[in-house]
């Protein structure tokens, strides 16, 4: 199949599908977090906040036939009206605010390039494992459980023009405040003229992945698996265009909506503070602090790279890598830019090099966002939290821009879209 031609869109293409909605009268509680942002104890509060919970969908356990058991949780949901189908096709406004928060985009299936084509650009790495898993579940569901995030350079242009427009003049679908304190809104857009519309203002942008990497990669194996399956015998012609060549993703105007970014701590399991720290002052200048407070406030007005590392009260400040050290493990081949990152110099040097340790899912736990999560992980593991300044946005488009990608569990975009509120399923297309 490596001859295989797939369906190429014509640039940036969003184009409407039938919405799938929960039909419940506290949407709040059947709605969750994306997939990977839930811990094990937070899935136990999701499943108990209703039965309904779309974590029943996103993550269905550890069973051998938990993909089967999502569909057939789906597929009864439907059947009894817990779920509803959106009988007009469309593309969804959708509105999130809250304290210093406002980002509004559209949601809708967007249609599927390689990243060599330069429409959908990824930024960071992905690994085996996730993909596999979301796979499996997008097989055996044949539906988009939760969209992607993507971030384009829009200007204001039409498309946020219209979503402004619709936001501020016509009463939502949808209006509902979840337990993080941020109020979502969903409006669908259906009017042929608007959509063609918003779709002339996308068609010759770019889009980066802010979120969903896994899951981007994941809509491309699906399409390979479908068209192979169509061209079988005849290696080299394109199968017919079909749903698994478009994808569910919310795609927002950074210009006008610029997204927050946040860390991803780590946490190694079973290494002890101080052999961590006894270890990296080979390589690196150690500043210890009284508390997890002062510490991250000397990480915060650090010279990068910097890491911060605790596993209770007292943390240490890792700054001023030895330069030949550091030179000696960052790969040549790639960008000034790309070596400086903190991601990449933990991923290559810091963990490897001084810790022993590979960065994988085995060996290294990730945390989004909160130090204090990653210490009391630390604490209950036996190990080390390594906490990190989130990334600069700049940085990130650079290294977009150079054709490469940052390690893995670099980024956090937010505000990231609320899993549950619309779903996408493949076989009503």
């Amino acid at each position: 199949m490596a001859n295989l031609e797939l369906p190429v869109p014509d640039g940036l293409v969003l184009r409407p599908f039938h919405g799938v909605r929960f039909a419940v009268d506290d949407l709040a509680e059947v709605t969750s977090p994306p997939y990977d942002l839930i811990e094990e104890n937070g899935v136990q509060d999701l499943l108990a906040s209703h039965p309904n919970n779309v974590v029943r969908l996103i993550l269905p356990g550890a069973d051998r036939h938990r993909y089967a058991e999502a569909r057939e949780t789906l597929n009864a949901w439907l059947s009894s009206g817990v779920l509803v189908v959106d009988e007009t096709p469309g593309v969804y406004v959708y509105e999130q605010t809250g304290p210093g928060v406002l980002q509004r985009g559209l949601i809708g299936d967007v249609g599927l390039t390689t990243p060599q084509r330069r429409v959908i650009m990824p930024h960071e790495d992905v690994l085996p494992g996730p993909v596999a898993d979301r796979l499996a579940l997008m097989r055996t569901t044949e539906a988009n459980l939760e969209p992607i995030f993507l971030l384009y350079q829009g200007g204001g242009g039409a498309a946020t023009l219209l979503v402004d427009r619709i936001a501020a003049l016509r009463p939502p679908l949808v209006e509902v405040e979840t337990r993080d304190g941020l109020k979502h809104r969903l409006w669908a857009v259906t009017d042929a003229a608007e959509l063609t519309e918003l779709n002339a203002d996308l068609q010759n942008r770019q889009a980066l992945i802010a979120d969903g990497h896994h899951r981007y990669a994941t809509y491309l194996a699906l399409q390979r698996e479908h068209h192979g399956a169509a061209a079988g015998a005849a290696p080299g012609r394109t199968g017919m265009p079909g749903p698994w060549d478009f994808g569910l993703a919310l795609l927002v105007d950074a210009d006008s909506y610029p997204p927050v970014l946040k860390a991803i701590h780590r946490v190694i399991p079973h290494l002890p503070l101080q052999e961590a720290v006894t270890r990296a002052k080979g390589a690196w200048q150690v500043e210890e602090h009284a508390d997890l407070a002062r510490g991250l406030a000397a990480l915060a007005g650090a010279a990068e790279p910097a890491y911060l590392l605790s596993a209770g009260e007292r943390a240490h400040l890792l700054t001023a890598p030895d330069p030949a050290q550091l030179a000696r493990a960052m790969p040549a081949h790639r960008s000034a830019r790309w070596r400086a990152l903190n991601t990449a110099v933990l991923s290559e040097f810091l963990l490897p090099k001084v810790w022993g340790t590979r960065d994988d899912e085995r060996s290294v736990r990730i945390v989004h966002h909160d130090p204090k999560a990653a210490v009391r992980l630390a604490q209950s593991s036996g190990g080390t939290a390594v906490l990190l300044n989130p990334l600069k946005v700049d940085d990130v488009l650079a290294v977009a821009a150079q054709e490469e990608r940052v390690p893995r569990k670099s980024t956090s975009f937010g505000p990231k879209p609320r899993t549950g509120l619309v779903l996408r399923m493949l076989t009503l297309d």
